[in-house]
């Protein structure tokens, strides 16, 4: 008998359920994994970041008692802590969905559309940016269509050849189909 709980073996009509019966519809979600090259880079930035933070224990140590031993310890803490944050930032970049809207999170910079700015989100084949790296290849994107098209809102919301679906094209079309199904319950009002 298999245990679906258990497991990440379940049928996406499995996962999509809720367990709870009072799950929060206006909470901020984000309707799929992260794929394994940003897990990926997010671990090796995190690794990174312990040897910079061994460093600055290292360098506040066996610096001198004088104040230019423990600034430079500073410094390389401070590099840590950045490269820290960026890592994690990393990891909540995505598309989120709630019951107010979409929200695009991006490394810099957040984009939220409510739902009533939203005329549809829809696949289309078109050359993407590959790991998000300048170089294109032919793909998919999932796009957003806003009422009033603004040059910001142009930007694809998911690719085929981005860090959470490069390899993965049936990951890519359950999270482009979850967000679908989110725009299509939550445009009608």
């Amino acid at each position: 008998m298999p245990l679906p709980f258990l497991t990440a073996d379940r049928t996406f009509e499995a996962a999509s359920e809720s367990a709870l019966p009072y799950d929060d519809r206006e909470r901020w979600r984000r309707p799929y994994r992260p794929g394994p090259w940003r897990v990926g880079g997010a671990a090796l930035g995190l690794l990174l970041a312990s040897f910079v933070l061994f460093a600055a224990v290292l360098i506040a140590v066996t610096g001198s008692v004088s104040s230019s031993g423990f600034s430079s310890a500073g410094v390389v803490l401070g590099v840590g802590v950045a490269v820290i944050g960026g890592a994690l930032r990393l990891l909540r970049m995505g598309v989120w969905v709630s019951g107010s809207g979409l929200r695009q999170v991006g490394f810099l910079a957040t984009r939220t559309v409510p739902w009533a700015r939203v005329v549809s989100v829809r696949t289309v084949q078109q050359p993407v940016r590959w790991l998000g790296l300048p170089r294109t290849v032919q793909g998919q994107a999932l796009v957003l269509v806003p009422r009033d098209r603004r040059a910001e809102d142009t930007a694809p919301l998911l690719t085929t050849h981005g860090l959470d679906f490069l390899g993965r094209p049936t990951a890519f079309d359950r999270a482009a189909d979850a967000v679908e199904a989110w725009a299509a319950e939550y445009r009608r009002g």
